[in-house]
């Protein structure tokens, strides 16, 4: 009786893991957005498109280093870049975007479909999936609460089951490492930015909850 009542709590746990809320919010992501997006991958990855589709096969967990889910969503819902990001302005005119974002108590928002490709991460946005935190104000450490990293580990979950295409898991401060993988594609080598989201302490976090997934991380 009691190995079966065992078997019955680890089926439970299983399941639980398994579900997950999302809750959909669209950003403005009207042709505009997809024309430009369309011109950005062939400005910066060197070949044309009909569509915005991706395979997935990268996660990026970020922060948005701001404490207000309603700036941080304000952020990526216009279709153009805001005047005060001159660090990546000359690259596009095109906004930043990311497929999901995750609030303070753990809310799971999905921004755009996830399969279309979001400008969220150099280099890597044509294989990549984009999950931002609201947080990281002043790029302090650890600030992401426990609800968060809770909600990131069931999101990586329900992408990598749902799309066996993906073999990785980084952080936005890693994606320097990817430059000399198969998934980098940007040309332009004067366009990067330096990032410290979401910090090696979370991804740790989450890379040891997911462990059994086997997603592996950048060699440094």
């Amino acid at each position: 009786m009691t190995k079966i009542l065992l078997s019955l709590a680890t089926l439970f746990m299983l399941s639980t893991a398994d579900e997950i809320k999302i809750i959909d919010k669209p950003i403005d992501f009207g042709q505009e957005r997809i024309d430009m997006t369309k011109e950005y991958i062939k400005k910066h990855y060197g070949f044309e498109v009909d569509n915005i589709e991706i395979e997935p096969k990268i996660i990026v967990l970020h922060w948005t280093a701001d404490m207000s889910f309603k700036k941080s969503f304000n952020r990526l819902k216009p279709q153009k870049l805001f005047s005060d990001r001159k660090d990546i302005a000359k690259a596009s005119a095109l906004n930043v975007s990311a497929h999901f974002l995750v609030n303070r108590d753990g809310t799971i928002y999905r921004l755009m479909p996830e399969t279309w490709m979001a400008r969220h991460v150099i280099g890597l946005n044509y294989s990549s999936i984009g999950v931002e935190n609201v947080g990281g104000k002043g790029n302090k450490k650890d600030d992401l609460t426990k609800a968060q990293l809770k909600s990131n580990i069931a999101l990586v979950r329900y992408l990598a089951k749902k799309y066996p295409t993906i073999k990785m898991l980084i952080g936005h401060h890693e994606y320097r490492e990817m430059e000399n993988t198969e998934y980098w594609l940007e040309m332009d080598s004067g366009y990067r930015t330096k990032k410290s989201d979401p910090g090696d302490a979370f991804m740790s976090k989450v890379r040891k909850a997911v462990a059994d997934l086997n997603l592996s991380k950048p060699i440094k």
